[in-house]
């Protein structure tokens, strides 16, 4: 090859290189400047946001916010759908209709669809793509288009401390208890008890906790090793690091 094209794709290739970098800077400013918190709230007024709690960017529909209340240090994921009310710019009265508890997390690409009221308890964990909705269609005519029938709406709960999967589907009407695991893609309707496990579509209980004998069936995976004592933050990062470069 002549040595001229040899600096012309030398050229090239640091074009492209320095192009990436400004895209890949520029998109890491966007999510810094772009993230909502209590300080920063942005065009979004919430009914209450509370300290520590960060919406990520880019954010997914939000709307009815004035009706949305959440507790502080959540963290919610890009591309996430927090809604009340059936459309914006609604008047949905005096009482909060979506509320967050505090530490609350959901994870990338889920929604949070409340036409009636959903709570969500406390230190729950979302993975991402988890759909909980207040409002479902309804079907009764069967020679109207399902889309056009008025939808049915009931409230959900969740308790604090549930573990819900990745695709998991909370239906109106849903109340979970204390601690409940949500296994990955089940659907979910109607009571789940305090430390139970739910499965399957439509989920069933398939593990519950309780005092006397524990769990059952019983766990089939060791127990967790605990940190010891006195173990720091820094020196379980350093620890981890260890580990990728083996």
């Amino acid at each position: 090859m002549p040595k001229n094209q040899n600096t012309f794709s030398s050229l090239a290739a640091l074009r492209r290189s320095l192009a990436s970098r400004a895209v890949h800077a520029g998109w890491r400013w966007m999510q810094r400047a772009g993230a909502v918190t209590a300080q920063n709230p942005g065009r979004l007024r919430f009914g209450a946001i509370g300290e520590g709690t960060r919406l990520a960017f880019p954010q997914g529909t939000v709307f009815g916010e004035a009706w949305i209340r959440m507790g502080g240090h959540c963290i919610i994921a890009e591309q996430v759908t927090l809604t009340a009310g059936m459309m914006p710019d609604l008047d949905l009265g005096p009482d909060p209709v979506l509320v967050l508890g505090n530490g609350v997390v959901l994870g990338r690409g889920s929604h949070v669809i409340a036409d009636a009221r959903i709570s969500i308890g406390d230190d729950t964990f979302c993975g991402p793509g988890v759909y909980i909705t207040s409002t479902n269609h309804s079907y009764d005519d069967p020679h109207e288009p399902v889309g056009k029938q008025w939808p049915r709406s009931a409230p959900v709960e969740i308790g604090p401390g549930c573990w819900l999967g990745t695709g998991a589907v909370i239906l109106p009407g849903a109340k979970l208890g204390r601690n409940v695991v949500v296994a990955a893609g089940a659907v979910v309707r109607g009571e789940v008890p305090d430390h139970a496990v739910v499965a399957g579509a439509p989920a069933r209980i398939v593990r519950r906790w309780e005092p006397e004998t524990g769990w059952q069936p019983p766990l089939r995976t060791p127990a967790p090793v605990p940190i010891p004592d006195g173990v720091t933050s820094e020196q379980l990062r350093g620890l981890a690091r260890l580990a990728e470069a083996e």
